[in-house]
């Protein structure tokens, strides 16, 4: 059984998805196909509670965000920051939201030269 909402799979039994609350389906249809998103790289930090700390805020407003190579520093740290990836059409906003924040961020601005953030 699948949502249609959601697109999860369930067991034998489970009638109603308990996120979506939504009556499930016995099959998928293959009209769903993924939504390609643009990315664009705003800040780069070493720091982990730095990408705590931006995730949160992040989240609070529903910017759509990922860290790449996040995990990749607990393993081998300062081989490569962590970078902020944000939503294209979201960056303006994040950028905002980030603006002026006191972060351990030593230096590493991957974002656009015109709109700096200010960590000093």
């Amino acid at each position: 059984m699948f949502c249609p909402e959601c697109r999860s799979e369930f067991i034998e039994g489970v009638t109603r998805c308990p996120v979506c609350d939504v009556d499930l389906i016995d099959e998928l249809g293959s009209e769903w196909k993924p939504e390609y998103i643009e990315y664009e790289q705003v800040l780069g930090t070493y720091n982990v509670a730095d990408i705590a700390f931006i995730k949160s805020l992040l989240d609070s407003e529903n910017i759509t965000y990922y860290f790449n190579a996040e995990h990749f520093t607990y393993v081998r740290p300062l081989a490569e920051p962590a970078r902020l990836m944000v939503k294209k059409d979201e960056v303006a906003i994040a950028r905002t939201l980030l603006k002026g924040l006191k972060l351990a961020i030593t230096g590493v601005n991957l974002g656009n030269d015109d709109d700096e953030m200010d960590n000093d």
